[in-house]
């Protein structure tokens, strides 16, 4: 049985990861949801030990699900995304806001690594459990994740050899 109070201490981590990986408030919220009913459903299952890890796993999994489902990202126009609260100077808010909109133009698995590694401080092997991949792609996805995010920061476009397909 999972411990009510490491659950509840886990909830601003999970909100935050969501955001991140959503890139929406209201999604965020439903994500983490989701992966907290899961979490109570399956509590039986959880083994004492790194309750972080076993719920990135399972909110990993729920938007996953989602995003096949049709239920996942849709992209909106830079202008219609929220507007990120300003903190301090006003152009600590500037590139916040376009930190935010470089990562959703990132893919999921660029996304998810990068922030799992990056905002959510795990060791490239927990990031691993979390996505169920090797660490060596945990480790590519990361530097290409790092690198395309340069670039989109930088205002360079997509490589040629990318294209969009619908």
């Amino acid at each position: 049985m999972i411990p009510r109070d490491a659950l509840l201490a886990e909830i601003p981590r999970l909100r935050r990861y969501a955001r991140a990986l959503t890139g929406d408030a209201a999604r965020a919220d439903d994500l983490v949801q989701d992966t907290l009913e899961r979490a109570l459903v399956k509590g039986r299952l959880w083994r004492p030990g790194n309750l972080r890890a076993w719920l990135l796993t399972m909110m990993h999994n729920v938007f996953v699900n989602q995003y096949h489902a049709g239920a996942a990202l849709d992209y909106r126009a830079p202008e219609d995304l929220p507007e990120v609260a300003v903190r301090g100077r006003q152009l600590d808010g500037i590139e916040m806001r376009d930190l935010e909109r470089a990562l959703q133009q990132l893919s999921v698995e660029h996304r998810e690594v990068l922030l799992l590694v990056a905002l959510e401080d795990l060791s490239y092997e927990e990031t691993a459990k979390v996505l169920g991949t090797p660490v060596g792609t945990v480790m590519s996805r990361l530097s290409r994740a790092r690198e395309r995010l340069r670039q989109v920061l930088d205002g360079q476009a997509a490589p040629d050899y990318l294209k969009v397909v619908k």
